[in-house]
């Protein structure tokens, strides 16, 4: 069976933000996720609460780890992106803006 854009997303879902304790898939910060044809590539575009956060090169870390992680994966790499900036009211899942205390 072939590696899915999904599957990879459940593999990393177990990384968190230390300092919020949240999921980086649940506080949406995995913004790509591209699969090569044969599964053993994985790329995976994401961001930062913030530029700034110290923990940053860490999360990158662990993000890759879990992909590379997935039987079959022979290469995972992150890229970082800064724009557009996360913003928790549109790119965190409904269940972390109600943790968050934001409300639409």
């Amino acid at each position: 069976m072939a590696l899915t854009e999904d599957a990879v997303r459940e593999a990393i879902r177990s990384v968190v933000d230390p300092e919020i304790a949240i999921s980086v898939v649940d506080l949406g910060l995995i913004r790509k996720i591209t699969v090569s044809e044969d599964g053993a590539q994985v790329s995976i575009a994401m961001t930062l609460t913030s530029p700034f956060c110290p923990e940053g090169p860490m999360i990158v870390a662990e993000v890759e780890s879990a992909a590379r992680a997935i039987p079959g994966v022979t290469s995972a790499r992150v890229e970082l992106q800064w724009s557009p900036p996360w913003d928790p009211r549109k790119d965190a899942d409904d269940e972390v803006k109600a943790m968050l205390g934001i409300w639409d």
